[in-house]
């Protein structure tokens, strides 16, 4: 049983996040390869340097799908938690990047899924705003991010996750069908009734009337 996310030096009083303690991660230039292998074999090195190599893109896609979630530092936890526990499943390491991604969404979307099982939506607007309201360049693009979850929320869970890994995280079709587990066809589906559903509910935020681009399509205010 791989314990929870080991210790960083942030949560020991130490500097910085990602570090694990008294830890010394391997270098950075390990390949995926090498990396896949120690930790399959339990090595806490290369737990380290795992951590610290895909702990700011866990944590970007899980904001991109789920906004600021009050969950979200449990949930961050829980990937990795997962990812080395199933990192044997991993046929080639050289994909271990997209296996990242793949784990992080299947973790978003499983949270997604559940709350909506049970009829419960996390209040994120009462916590601290996402990174894209903070970076947001004006007022009215912060309120155009918010509002964008606001609408997000809405949606099924394939369809909210296709979207913002399409739209709000700016993946390829390629890329977002290779995260979510689906063929190219599906994606495409998923995400062509993500967008109606969005241009409609978005009709009920007249902030987001100028992220609309002609014909209805909705263009991320965080990449502006």
């Amino acid at each position: 049983m791989v314990s929870p996310r080991p210790h960083t030096a942030r949560e020991e009083g130490g500097p910085g996040p990602g570090r694990l303690g008294n830890v010394r991660a391997l270098p950075r230039a390990a390949d995926d390869a090498l990396l896949v292998e120690r930790l399959r074999n339990g090595d806490a090195r290369a737990q380290a340097t795992f951590y610290d190599r895909f702990s700011e893109l866990v944590e970007r896609i899980l904001v991109r799908v789920l906004g600021m979630d009050r969950e979200l530092d449990d949930l961050h936890h829980d990937v990795f938690v997962q990812a080395i526990e199933s990192v044997r499943k991993l046929r080639d390491p050289a994909a271990l990047r997209a296996w990242v991604i793949s784990v992080t969404v299947n973790t978003a979307h499983a949270t997604i899924r559940r709350r909506q099982r049970w009829r419960w939506i996390a209040l994120w607007r009462e916590a601290e705003p996402p990174a894209a309201v903070a970076r947001a360049r004006s007022p009215e693009a912060a309120e155009a991010v918010r509002a964008t979850y606001a609408v997000l929320e809405t949606l099924p869970a394939d369809e909210r996750v296709a979207f913002a890994l399409r739209h709000v995280e700016g993946m390829e079709l390629t890329e977002a069908a290779a995260a979510c587990g689906v063929s190219l066809a599906t994606i495409k589906r998923r995400l062509a009734r993500a967008e109606e559903r969005f241009r409609v509910a978005a009709g009920a935020h007249p902030v987001l009337e100028e992220w609309m681009e002609g014909g209805g399509r909705w263009t991320s205010p965080r990449r502006r």
